[in-house]
């Protein structure tokens, strides 16, 4: 008899964020290949045009596939209201807090649910998000807090902020994520940078003009440390690009020398790291930092804001600021950028810490868990 573990691919059909669609996608794929002796995956989906190529595509090898009768819309308000038609139990686990989160039985039927959360923006940046998925966040951890087996974390400092939102227990655990399998430096990665319109050997930070984002402090942190290059910032949203350049002529940065992109895909995002002389990292949030794990992953020298998660993702493998503000991170990126020699040193560094992330790992974890529930 096979023992089925039933993985919530919503992300994979319909995604919401890269980030997640990614994160299941890849943690999908691995539990299929990681899967021990006598046991497969199956996937849930919910109502979407040809989600069965879709999902043969991003995650080959399922078991099977259980297809729900609503959208994601829908069943995503069915599921924050506790209403799971025709899904059935066993084994569930889902790459986000996006599951039936109902009353089961694990003891003598053997269900059991597991869910995940990578960030706790709908508690710590509320405002910056729109009010139905800062509520669908609200009310999803709250049915996990009664109805969830375990709900896995990506670090442990996250985990010690959740246990403070509900009586968890012992029923937080830990996985980290990765960056996606197989993410390198691509082969035309100079191609790729020309086609994006981006200089060489520039100074590389993620995010929006959004004040948790912390922009302003990474443009006055290349400002004070006196390094001479220009700035990209990646994965600014539609239409945020003025208000971010404004930032950067307030922290003195001007004349063209900051360039802001988009979303841009694997091999793009690769690509634009493999032409950064630093990785900078001035957010402090609780939220699982994507591409400070991926720019470990290619061996970029990373500096980061001093906080609990950079400290236990980050490691040895990049610097600290000694303090919070632009001066503190400028200190530490004139550090790194100090010599050739110093900067050769902090890539090797970055890059064994950023051997320690994998997927492969996250799902021998994850079967282990339910093993042990």
């Amino acid at each position: 008899m096979t023992a089925l573990l039933r993985v919530v691919l919503d992300q994979v059909v319909a995604p919401t964020s890269a980030d997640l669609s990614m994160a299941s996608r890849e943690l999908g794929r691995a539990l299929v290949t990681a899967a021990p002796a006598g046991c497969a995956v199956e996937g849930i989906v919910p109502a979407v045009a040809d989600a069965a190529g879709v999902v043969e595509a991003s995650v080959p090898g399922l078991f099977d596939l259980s297809r729900t009768a609503l959208a994601r819309r829908e069943l995503a308000v069915a599921w924050q209201l506790g209403v799971a038609p025709g899904i059935g139990g066993g084994m569930i686990h889902s790459p986000t807090l996006m599951a039936p989160l109902v009353k089961h039985d694990r003891v003598h039927d053997h269900d059991q649910t597991v869910v995940t959360l990578w960030d706790l923006d709908a508690w710590e940046r509320p405002g910056e998000l729109a009010r139905p998925a800062v509520a669908c966040h609200k009310a999803m951890l709250k049915r996990a807090v009664r109805f969830a087996d375990a709900v896995v974390v990506p670090t442990h400092a996250l985990a010690v902020r959740v246990a403070r939102l509900g009586a968890f227990g012992d029923r937080v655990r830990v996985i980290a994520g990765a960056a996606p399998a197989g993410f390198a430096v691509p082969t035309d990665e100079v191609g790729r940078r020309r086609a994006l319109d981006l200089p060489e050997g520039f100074v590389l930070v993620a995010g929006s003009s959004a004040p948790s984002a912390r922009l302003a402090a990474a443009f006055a942190a290349v400002v004070s440390s006196g390094v001479d290059a220009p700035v990209v910032v990646l994965d600014a949203p539609e239409g945020d690009e003025p208000a971010v350049l404004e930032l950067a002529a307030a922290a003195g940065l001007g004349d063209g020398r900051v360039h802001v992109r988009g979303a841009l895909d694997d091999a793009d995002r690769a690509a634009v790291l493999g032409g950064a002389v630093a990785f900078v990292a001035p957010e402090a949030s609780s939220a699982f930092p994507w591409r400070v794990v991926e720019a470990l992953r290619v061996g970029v020298p990373v500096v980061a804001a001093d906080s609990p998660v950079h400290r236990e993702v980050v490691l040895d493998g990049g610097v600290f600021a000694e303090s919070s503000d632009g001066s503190g991170l400028g200190d530490a990126l004139g550090e790194v950028l100090g010599s050739t020699v110093a900067v050769e040193r902090f890539a090797v560094l970055s890059g064994d810490r950023g051997r320690a992330f994998s997927w492969r790992g996250a799902a021998e974890r994850v079967w282990q868990l339910h093993a042990d529930l």
